[in-house]
C-alpha cells in the first residue's frame, strides 16, 4: 500500500473512530477479499477498542457457513461474491458481535478467479445499522493490491455515510463532498 492511500484510509477510520465515540457505538467487520485490511486500518487508530469490536476474516467458504451461519444453499446458488453472502456475513457478524454497525465484504480481488460474470475487481459490500442491512456492487480497477485497498476505503467511507444517516452505498458522493482531493 503507498503511503498517501495508507494515509488517507488512516483519515477515514479515524473519522469513523470520533463518530462512533460520539454515538457511544460500535461497529464489527466481516472480510473475505480485503483479508483483515478494514479491521487493520480501524485498529491503527489509539483508543479504536473503544469502538471496534471484532473483525472476521472468513476467507473460505466452509468458514462462512461455520462462523457466520452463511447458508450454504447461497454460496451454492449464488457463489461467495453475491448479494445473500455478503449480506448473510454481515447479519451473522452483527448478531455475534453485538454491535450496533457493521460491514462485510466478499469479491474478486485477482489477479485470477474471475468470470464473465464476475470479473476481477466484482466486490458485494453489506452494510448493517441496527436491523437495517444495505447492500450494492462495484467493479474495482487495477491488480489486486488496488482492488483490496478500494474495497477497505468503499467500507470505511459506506460506515461513515451510515453514522451520518445516509445510505451506505452513497459511499462515493460521500468522499467527493467530504474528501474531494482523494
Amino acid at each position: 500500500m503507498n503511503h498517501e492511500h495508507s494515509f488517507f484510509i488512516t483519515d477515514l477510520a479515524e473519522r469513523l473512530g470520533q463518530k462512533l465515540l460520539a454515538e457511544q457505538a460500535a461497529v464489527s467487520t466481516a472480510e473475505s477479499c480485503t483479508g483483515g485490511g478494514i479491521a487493520e486500518a480501524i485498529t491503527r487508530i489509539a483508543g479504536s477498542s473503544a469502538w471496534f469490536e471484532v473483525g472476521f476474516v472468513t476467507y473460505s467458504n466452509r468458514q462462512k457457513i461455520r462462523v457466520l451461519q452463511v447458508a450454504e444453499s447461497d454460496l451454492l446458488r449464488d457463489g461467495a461474491v453475491s448479494q445473500p453472502v455478503v449480506e448473510s456475513m454481515v447479519r451473522g457478524t452483527q448478531q455475534l458481535s453485538g454491535a450496533e454497525y457493521a460491514v462485510a465484504v466478499s469479491g474478486v480481488a485477482g489477479p485470477g478467479g474471475g468470470s464473465a460474470e464476475k470479473p476481477v475487481g466484482t466486490v458485494w459490500l453489506a452494510w448493517a445499522q441496527g436491523a437495517q442491512v444495505q447492500s450494492g456492487c462495484w467493479c474495482f480497477a487495477g491488480d489486486r493490491q488496488a482492488v483490496r485497498q478500494q474495497t477497505v476505503q468503499a467500507a470505511l467511507a459506506g460506515l461513515l455515510c451510515l453514522v451520518d444517516g445516509q445510505a451506505a452505498t452513497t459511499w462515493q458522493q460521500w468522499l467527493n463532498k467530504h474528501l474531494p482531493n482523494q
